[in-house]
């Protein structure tokens, strides 16, 4: 029992919490229910045909049935949730709701190629599927699976593009065995690499290049006059191949070149190299272009300082001989414009540069997707372990990047990546750390709103950056109902053929308007037919925007509530829009009328929550409202302030019954008080014996002083709104209050009666105090006090005086000084005794 006493109150807090909770999720679901209904997409769309319908909301259905709706009820209360208009009667064969679907027209399996296998390389799947089909309805989305997975030996063509300025020369003389040591670093990559060759210097025009003679024959000077060529900007030398030997050939044969200023050309270089397909014969691999220099490069703008202001066309300008031909006529490449094309080409940049210069090509290398930066020693000693590094960094990292799509498209990703890490948004659209067979899963989301390119089926490309392969997604959009293939054209129905009957309603030819198509466009904007749907010449309101005005006439919207109508000729009225009260339209008291309550009996106000019954304000004596107040709709409003309560009988700062008595009393009964000269006219109060026994029940004591400090005690009841007052027995002395006590009791016969009120009382009077006696205590208390004080301090100090003069006492006892000899005196005179001496 006690276990249970002590855990009852956690029990019902606990419950307490539940029904909270329980009471916030139904209320939760409520507010969600009401927000459904009074944002209905369906309805507020004012869809006037199917089509129109179904773009609004993936929830909208439309109802094909021809006596679906009522009459004066426009087509566009067809279009609803199906729920709803399954619940107003529209069979679920006559509901048009095409749903979209995704549909895989092309899914080869993923490649498990193995090291030394031979296979076509468009054979070769690293993704799958490889085209899907998407339909797609408004708000719908579809989803898009995607596994991706790398495939081993996979081929690789390798383009190197080498900064020949004269300061690369000690790099150029490492180089020349790169081809056959690169092929054989990268066996245990892949079996098939090919690699080529490009050299780059600057334009060769002013300020760039020294344009006389012989520096344009000789720009490095001694002693390279041998080994030095004329500047150019650009020249492949070697398209890819898989014949190292001959790249180390020609890289022997390759001179150094000389320019001006410091940063070099080689964004002109890195253009031709990737748009220039052909000659540099790149392949559906892998494509990895190293880009190899010591200096900064000049980009879009820096062609001004030599008057080239066209803009880089970024097309292939190479002529027979490799090199680029039109450097001195187009500008550098823009940032922007070389990241479109590097992801266009499908070719990832790795910038292998030296210490100094590192960080502009980190700063370069951030805005390239699928970029790498390595640290080129001085001499170029560590560039194929350079090579290596960055090729596994970007073939680690899938990033899917999509082409442009149409407006009113969106794609949202979801990456399942290695290890089990999920990532969404920016992140979704890439996973890292992944090797050679790892697998991961892509999630894409496309949804659409409305009906983007107007209808007409478009194509976007996924793939992955860095990779061949591809996704090709096709969008198709449904923007019509299966149900607008079967129209009836020029229908009878539609006013003498003005529309084509379909889905249930009529689609109005152009220039006819109406729930028929009876009216003319050109009739129902003209002015005069309009001003009768509008409340005024002034206003601009038509149909008090909650219709639509069709030949002169207001045609009101549907609500999403059955029960809820638009009403009156300009769609003014609604039985929904009244006051409410506790939640209820007019209070539940009455009915909404044109937006406005009307009340049923003993009921008004704007919500009838006014109630004419007065029984609620009468006070205990019968009375409205205590005769304090006014009782309007129920409750008492009290005229004074100082009057309050439900009936305005509490009254915090207004005299008691004690005290409104206490001066009839005390004249009556003692003859003295503020009203004693006139006690019989002010209180009408008479004084007869009553039986004592009698007067005591339900009594309240009262206890008052008069003007002589004296106290007296009475006591009153109430009984059917009468006051009756009793004597209370008061003591006269402070030293015997029990011996008056009874004395009062035993000689009280006395009764004033104010009224039916009956009244007795006695007096008790404090005794004077003895002022003398208070002095002479005090005087004596003081002095007593002090002597006290005196004798205790005396007393210690004696004490303590003692105690030293003990202490003194055996410290003069314990010292043992001899006065004759002093132990740190030490005599002037040394004697010294002979021993051989013998007194003679």
């Amino acid at each position: 029992m006690i276990k249970e006493a002590v855990f009852l109150p956690f029990k019902i807090m606990k419950n307490r919490w539940l029904l909270l909770l329980a009471a916030f999720l139904i209320s939760s679901a409520v507010l969600a229910g009401n927000q459904q209904e009074s944002q209905n997409e369906c309805l507020e769309g004012n869809a006037k045909w199917c089509g129109d319908c179904i773009r609004k909301s993936a929830s909208c259905g439309w109802c094909m049935s021809p006596n679906f709706t009522g009459k004066g009820e426009a087509n566009s209360a067809r279009c609803n949730y199906v729920s709803n208009l399954l619940e107003r009667g529209c069979p679920k064969d006559k509901i048009e709701n095409p749903r979209g679907s995704t549909t895989v027209e092309k899914g080869d399996k993923l490649s498990s190629r193995k090291t030394g296998e031979k296979f076509q390389l468009k054979n070769i799947v690293q993704i799958s599927p490889q085209a899907v089909r998407l339909k797609l309805r408004s708000g719908e989305p579809q989803k898009i699976n995607l596994t991706f997975r790398r495939a081993e030996d996979y081929p690789i063509d390798v383009y190197y593009l080498l900064d020949l300025s004269y300061s690369m020369n000690d790099d150029l003389q490492n180089l020349k065995h790169l081809g056959t040591e690169l092929q054989k670093s990268m066996k245990n990559i892949t079996s098939d690499l090919q690699i080529g060759f490009g050299s780059f210097v600057d334009k060769t025009v002013m300020p760039y290049i020294s344009t006389t003679p012989k520096k344009l024959k000789n720009p490095c000077g001694s002693p390279f006059e041998n080994d030095c060529t004329s500047p150019f900007s650009y020249r492949n030398v070697l398209p890819l191949t898989n014949n190292g030997s001959k790249f180390n050939e020609l890289v022997r044969s390759l001179k150094i070149s000389g320019n001006l200023d410091s940063p070099e050309g080689g964004f002109d270089a890195i253009m031709q190299a990737v748009v220039c397909e052909d000659k540099i014969k790149w392949r559906n691999v892998t494509r990895l272009l190293v880009f190899s220099t010591d200096a900064g490069f000049h980009f879009a703008g820096d062609g001004k300082l030599g008057g080239i202001v066209l803009p880089n066309d970024g097309h292939c300008h190479l002529n027979n001989e490799g090199f680029y031909t039109k450097s001195d006529y187009f500008d550098y490449p823009s940032v922007a414009h070389l990241i479109q094309k590097l992801s266009e080409k499908n070719i990832q940049p790795i910038f292998a540069v030296t210490r100094e210069i590192k960080y502009v090509y980190e700063a370069l290398s951030d805005l390239i997707p699928k970029s790498a930066v390595g640290e080129l020693s001085s001499n170029s000693s560590n560039v194929i372990q350079l090579i290596k590094s960055a090729y596994h960094a970007l073939t680690s990292e899938v990033i899917l990047e999509h082409s442009k799509v149409p407006d009113g498209i969106t794609l949202h990703y979801k990456s399942y990546c290695k290890g089990g890490d999920v990532h969404t948004g920016d992140d979704g659209r890439k996973c890292s750390n992944i090797q050679i067979g790892d697998e991961v899963k892509f999630e894409i989301e496309v949804t659409t709103s409305d009906c983007p390119n107007k209808g007409k089926e478009v194509s976007l490309v996924i793939k992955p950056l860095g990779f061949n392969e591809k996704v090709v997604v096709n969008l198709e959009f449904i923007c019509e109902c299966d149900c607008h293939k079967h129209g009836e054209q020029n229908s009878l129905d539609c006013h003498h053929g003005n529309g084509t009957l379909e889905c249930g309603a009529c689609r109005c030819h152009s220039g006819r308007i109406g729930r028929n198509c009876e009216c003319s466009s050109d009739e129902v904007n003209s002015d005069d037919i309009e001003a009768s749907c509008k409340r005024d010449n002034t206003s601009t309101v038509v149909c008090s925007n909650r219709g639509d005005c069709v030949c002169g006439e207001c045609v009101c919207y549907q609500r999403e509530e059955s029960k809820e109508v638009v009403s009156g000729k300009l769609c003014e009225c609604d039985n929904f829009s009244c006051d409410r009260h506790g939640g209820e339209i007019c209070g539940g008291k009455g009915t909404c009328e044109c937006s406005k309550c009307v009340c049923i009996a003993n009921y008004t106000g704007s919500a009838c929550d006014c109630s004419l019954n007065t029984a609620t304000c009468l006070a205990a004596n019968n009375k409205t409202c205590n005769n304090k107040g006014v009782c309007k709709c129920g409750v008492c409003h009290c005229n004074d302030s100082k009057y309050q309560g439900q009936t305005c009988e509490v009254c915090p700062t207004c005299p008691g019954a004690c005290e409104e008595h206490k001066d009839c009393v005390q004249c009556k009964q003692f003859q003295t008080g503020p009203k004693a000269k006139d006690c019989d006219q002010v209180c009408l109060l008479k004084v007869e014996q009553v039986d004592f026994h009698e007067q005591f029940q339900g009594q309240q004591k009262c206890k008052a002083k008069d003007e002589n400090n004296c106290w007296f005690f009475f006591t009153f009841n109430k009984d059917d709104g009468t006051v009756k007052v009793l004597k209370e027995p008061g003591t006269s002395t402070i030293r015997y209050p029990i011996f008056y006590l009874f004395l009062f009791l035993a000689l009280c016969v006395l009764v004033v009666r104010i009224g039916n009120t009956l009244c007795c009382a006695a007096t008790e009077c404090p005794t004077e105090p003895n002022v003398l006696a208070i002095i002479a205590g005090v005087v004596i208390g003081i002095v007593f006090i002090g002597l006290a004080l005196l004798i205790i301090w005396k007393l210690l100090m004696t004490i303590h005086d003692r105690r030293e003069f003990a202490k003194f006492e055996k410290e003069r006892t314990n010292a043992k000084w001899d006065s004759a000899d002093n132990p740190i005196y030490k005599s002037a005179v040394t004697t010294v005794v002979n021993p051989k001496y013998e007194g003679k």
